[in-house]
């Protein structure tokens, strides 16, 4: 049986109320805000049953607000990367709002990760649901989305549809940072992915050629202590992990990238998935992110596992399409998220 209940909601700074909602399965919990989407709390048994908090966050709007490492949030209206902020659709060309370097990040910035979405309940989660207007940080066509997170047994569901009015590319990920010890690191934990091509990229995060993992820094074929990756080569420019694996094509079902474990609590997370790509980002950036409880989050203290469209897919639809959504299409993301342990 699922519980859902309301939270005490959070005063927006910028006008309204953000609404809090705890869903309960009794084996997974989860508490979503309005804000963003946002997955504030995960709590999962380690081997021992006893369940703990596994993703990182904030004790107020104002903390979510004034972050930029988009935690636990829904990102979009195109997830990571696109070159120069501007693609063309035909001949015309959409000039996007830029905030990183040249490119335009996450969707820019006032992105879905900032937008405050309506939202619902489900038998077993959650439903929200946002409407973006034509324009939105550059982008074309109005888009509507709904998104669905479902608790089933030590599973996160995690779905999303979406629809442009305008030709639009559509790519949304869920940002969590999963820190499965809560501990003040994630570089004991150990990664296993069973991707066997990365995209390599330029100095400012633009894929470049696609690579193979096998005989590289990047082959995670085993399961690798993140500390190991710390130095190589492929990571140098990066300061760690934070590259782009390609998934096989499968027509939209459902294939295991990979795991994430923590030899000390016995958690693991398998995450499976209908995208083509799935960014994995170490915490690179995170020092001195104010997290819950005021404390300042440490370089390296979560990993989060996105999966989305191809980066700068746009720009370069030779690498995997184009990720364009026409009007009357559905950009349709569903990914699970299994929690277990050695218990």
């Amino acid at each position: 049986m699922v519980r859902i209940r309301s939270l005490e909601p959070w005063t927006d700074p910028r006008g309204g109320q953000i609404e809090r909602l705890l869903i309960d399965n009794g084996t997974l919990a989860i508490e979503v805000l309005s804000l963003g989407g946002i997955i504030r709390s995960l709590w999962a048994p380690d081997r021992d049953g006893e369940r703990a908090n596994l993703v990182l966050g904030c004790d107020s709007a104002e903390g979510y607000l004034t972050q930029d490492a988009y935690l636990g949030a829904i990102v979009g209206r195109y997830a990571n990367r696109i070159a120069n902020g501007q693609f063309n659709v035909g001949q015309t060309q959409y000039p996007l709002d830029t905030n990183q370097d040249s490119n335009c990040l996450h969707g820019g910035r006032e992105g879905f990760h900032r937008q405050q979405w309506q939202l619902g309940t489900l038998p077993d989660g959650v439903r929200l649901s946002l409407r973006s207007p034509d324009g939105d940080m550059g982008f074309p066509g109005n888009c509507n989305v709904q998104l669905d997170y479902r608790l089933v047994g030590n599973n996160l569901y995690v779905e999303i549809l979406a629809s442009s009015d305008k030709p639009c590319p559509i790519s949304l990920t869920q940002h969590s940072y999963f820190n499965l010890d809560a501990s003040e690191s994630s570089l004991d934990h150990q990664l296993q992915v069973d991707a066997t091509q990365y995209l390599e990229m330029n100095n400012v995060g633009i894929p470049s050629a696609i690579r193979q993992t096998h005989g590289s820094g990047l082959d995670l074929s085993l399961p690798t202590q993140l500390q190991s990756l710390i130095g190589r080569e492929e990571l140098t420019t990066t300061s760690g992990i934070d590259h782009c694996f390609l998934m096989p094509s499968t027509e939209s079902k459902l294939q295991r990238f990979g795991s994430l474990s923590s030899p000390l609590s016995g958690r693991s997370m398998t995450l499976y998935t209908n995208q083509p790509g799935v960014q994995v980002y170490g915490g690179n950036g995170l020092e001195g992110v104010v997290g819950k409880n005021q404390h300042r989050l440490n370089q390296y203290q979560g990993v989060c596992l996105e999966p989305q469209q191809i980066p700068d897919a746009p720009n370069q639809p030779h690498i995997a399409g184009d990720a364009l959504i026409a009007p009357g299409e559905i950009y349709h993301h569903i990914s699970r998220y299994q929690f277990e342990n050695d218990a």
